[in-house]
């Protein structure tokens, strides 16, 4: 018997699975709106907001509080319209299908590989 065991094929990463790396990309740019406008927030001090958040025992509470809000408000808004966007046609499209670019990017990949 050898000490050597069979390789084994790299196993996939979650990136590599084309909707969950469109999710993934959204959800970073709706984090990155939302941390955008907490500090747009915090800069401008409407209603006294950075003065009151910063007078708390606790600010950072007030601020992960705001921050997570802001971020699940965006990140699923960015989510939801890729979600949405995927069934739009091309411009040059004059059939009546609703066929997904993702799609068919994948059967185009598929058929490159063989």
């Amino acid at each position: 018997m050898s000490d050597h065991q069979p390789a084994q094929p790299p196993r996939p990463t979650l990136l590599r699975i084309p909707l969950f790396r469109l999710l993934a990309i959204n959800l970073a740019i709706g984090a990155c709106a939302a941390a955008l406008l907490v500090g747009g927030l915090l800069w401008l001090n409407p209603g006294h907001l950075r003065e009151l958040i910063f007078a708390d025992r606790a600010p950072g509470v007030a601020l992960l509080l705001l921050l997570a809000s802001f971020l699940i408000t965006f990140g699923s808004a960015a989510m939801g319209s890729a979600i949405m966007a995927q069934g739009r046609k091309e411009d040059g499209d004059k059939d009546g299908g609703h066929g997904s670019r993702l799609a068919l990017r994948e059967v185009v990949q598929r058929a490159r590989t063989r």
